[in-house]
């Protein structure tokens, strides 16, 4: 693989998008698509590992627990850089290369002809991440098909975001497979012999996200920009909440070192599926709302505040076993009265 570096916008992670004299391309109909990512937190160390990826060309590999926003970075990236996308692909156990640009309902097409129904080809085809990027990436005016509402009205090139979700997933050879689909560019459509191929400098952003529940292959891993994201400590929580909630509320503000303890504290057991930073602010959300006050001692709960405190684990709590260890552990700070 050939490494050459591209000069495009780089991301900043703060939730602010690029001034519009920057913008590559002006395309009203994906701006607000993603404005829920402007609460998105990225800590110095990613949005350094994101910008090697777009300077560099490369995929970015991402590990991390459930819930620590490997899929909403794609988001984010996207309404930074004002993108389209992210077009999303979710890889399966059956996925092959050919999934990523587009599917031909073959099943549908054989029953319509069964009903004399004569439509166009063009009706049975859907297009994947890697294919709408490649459409967005080619010149306009080679594109002659019937395209996803989606993806008309657009007047030049311009790269777009691309998630590969869960490529852990996928059978051995399809993440070398994906990486060589995504270096050429191109792609055909064998059921209608339509070919598109974009160049180089539209090459979208590909994020990629494993759970790491099998390795994958050497070759793969040497062709990607690899970054874990940890769990995030104390400020980084306050941070994210903030960017959540905008100016914290006075409750909110002298709870959250209480809460967070609290939290890192029901996280440290064990739990069959562990909380993570959505059910945290979510808890925070809830807990406003049921306690009355933020001023308590957690290690000597009134039974009036552990109640309420019970009640709000149903945010953060996702099985009955896991409910019981943590409802035990809570009984433990009540005072007997």
């Amino acid at each position: 693989m050939i490494i050459k570096k591209i000069h495009h916008n780089l991301y900043n992670g703060k939730g602010k998008t690029i001034k519009d004299k920057d913008r590559n391309i002006e395309m009203p109909l994906f701006e607000g698509k993603n404005d829920e990512a402007k609460d998105y937190v990225a800590n110095d160390r990613l949005r350094d590992a994101v910008n090697v990826a777009i300077s560099m060309g490369m995929p970015l590999l991402l590990t991390g627990e459930p819930g620590t926003g490997k899929t909403q970075l794609a988001d984010s990236i996207a309404y930074e850089l004002c993108l389209p996308g992210p077009f999303i692909f979710h890889t399966k156990t059956t996925s092959n290369a050919t999934d990523l640009f587009y599917r031909y309902d073959a099943m549908r097409h054989f029953q319509d002809i069964q009903l004399n129904q004569k439509n166009s080809k063009y009706k049975y085809i859907s297009y994947e991440a890697l294919g709408k990027a490649i459409i967005l990436g080619a010149n306009p005016e080679k594109i002659k098909i019937e395209l996803d509402s989606e993806l008309i009205n657009y007047e030049r090139p311009t790269r777009s975001v691309i998630l590969i979700d869960e490529i852990d997933k996928a059978p051995r050879d399809l993440p070398n497979d994906i990486l060589n689909e995504i270096e050429n560019m191109k792609f055909k459509i064998l059921e209608t012999d339509d070919s598109f191929e974009a160049e180089s400098f539209y090459r979208p952003i590909v994020i990629l996200t494993s759970n790491s529940e099998k390795n994958l292959p050497d070759a793969f891993l040497r062709r990607c920009v690899f970054f874990h994201i940890d769990f995030p400590n104390d400020d980084e929580l306050v941070q994210i909440a903030e960017k959540r909630f905008g100016k914290l509320s006075q409750f909110l503000n002298e709870f959250m070192n209480i809460a967070i303890d609290h939290f890192k504290k029901i996280r440290e057991m064990d739990l069959k599926k562990i909380p993570a930073t959505a059910e945290f602010l979510a808890w925070l959300n809830i807990i406003e709302h049921l306690l009355d006050s933020p001023k308590i001692d957690m290690q000597n709960l009134t039974k009036k505040q552990a109640q309420k405190i019970a009640l709000s684990y149903t945010v953060l709590i996702k099985s009955r076993e896991d409910l019981k260890r943590v409802q035990k552990a809570l009984d433990e700070y009540t005072i007997k009265d």
